[in-house]
């Protein structure tokens, strides 16, 4: 009897010293109504967007060269092709203008605006290619022009302090204009094309279309594609550089349909069925520039800057100044010659 009321003490000790059984955390229910795929979303769908605002902010650059003999239409071309006075004949004809004696380049820049995408347009017009009695060689002025642009890429591009966005003067497509004689090219663009179709990407163009029946206009365009499979000379699209299946069977029906586009240029403005267009007056009527009936100039169009813009400056990148950069860089040990002016840049660096 004398025990239980210590015993007791002692429980009631050891009751206060032991904590009592803490509650489990609440857990918090899944939101009802919420999308499974919801939560799974992470945002690299934004990644587009974001370049998109980066490239609207820097802007595009793209060089576009003409080349051919004098009356062709060059000029009226490019002024159509982009709907404003970018040639180099915009500012009117002067009488006093001769042809000039040796091949002559001429780089006219632009900034053109549209749905507030800026690019940055340069017409490379070469005045007096085959223009003269003896044409040897009238080439090369145009192909040491293409390579100096991919020498000053180059110079920059191994600069030590490098700058962050190298202006971009390399040409990405040159527009080689074939005179509609319905017969064969001459030797002379059979040269052009061999020499420059592996520096730059070449477009073949049949000016003045509406020259020829639809007939001749047919047969013409064969045989110009014949004569450039049988001589070897690629024109862009070139088929080894086709990325994927869909590329291939895109750009197979250029090359064998479209290739070379016969085209009509006009800056004129008609009435027909009370809309207005671009076209050439005629006795028998009115040749329409965008009617794919009439011509091939909304095909081309479509082709050099609505589908295939960006792939013009890829290949002109990716491939021609690759190609003249590993030859350069290897002739040299590495690196270009120094001169007076890198030397003294490369001090400054320092």
């Amino acid at each position: 009897p004398h025990t239980g009321p210590v015993e007791s003490k002692n429980e009631a000790a050891m009751s206060e010293l032991v904590p009592e059984p803490r509650q489990k955390p609440v857990v918090p229910m899944k939101p009802m109504g919420i999308n499974a795929n919801l939560l799974g979303y992470i945002g690299i769908d934004t990644i587009i967007e974001q370049m998109r605002k980066k490239t609207m902010k820097t802007g595009f650059d793209f060089n576009i060269m003409v080349v051919g003999q004098s009356g062709l239409g060059k000029s009226t071309l490019v002024n159509t092709l982009f709907k404003s006075q970018v040639s180099r004949k915009s500012s009117g004809w002067n009488r006093e203008e001769k042809i000039p004696k040796t091949v002559e380049i001429k780089a006219i820049g632009h900034v053109i605006e549209e749905g507030g995408v800026k690019m940055k347009l340069t017409v490379i017009d070469t005045p007096g290619f085959g223009d003269q009695i003896n044409n040897e060689n009238c080439w090369e002025p145009i192909e040491k022009y293409i390579n100096e642009q991919y020498e000053k890429f180059l110079k920059e591009e191994v600069n030590i302090a490098r700058k962050k966005r190298i202006p971009d003067t390399r040409v990405h497509c040159c527009l080689y204009f074939i005179s509609p004689t319905g017969h064969s090219l001459r030797p002379l663009d059979l040269e052009f094309m061999k020499h420059l179709s592996k520096v730059v990407n070449i477009i073949p163009v049949i000016a003045k279309a509406d020259t020829m029946t639809l007939e001749e206009k047919t047969e013409f365009k064969q045989r110009v594609r014949k004569e450039l499979e049988v001589n070897g000379i690629e024109f862009y699209p070139q088929k080894e550089f086709d990325e994927d299946l869909e590329d291939k069977t895109e750009n197979d029906k250029i090359r064998q349909e479209s290739m070379p586009f016969a085209v009509v240029g006009s800056d004129k403005e008609y009435q027909v069925n009370g809309k207005r267009v671009l076209g050439r007056k005629t006795p028998w009527g009115i040749i329409e520039v965008e009617n794919l009936t009439h011509c091939e100039f909304a095909l081309l169009r479509d082709f050099v800057i609505r589908t295939h813009l960006q792939d013009l400056k890829e290949v002109t990148h990716n491939i021609h100044y690759e190609t003249y950069r590993a030859k350069r860089l290897n002739d040299n040990g590495g690196l270009p010659p120094m001169t007076v002016e890198t030397e003294e840049n490369h001090e400054s660096n320092l």
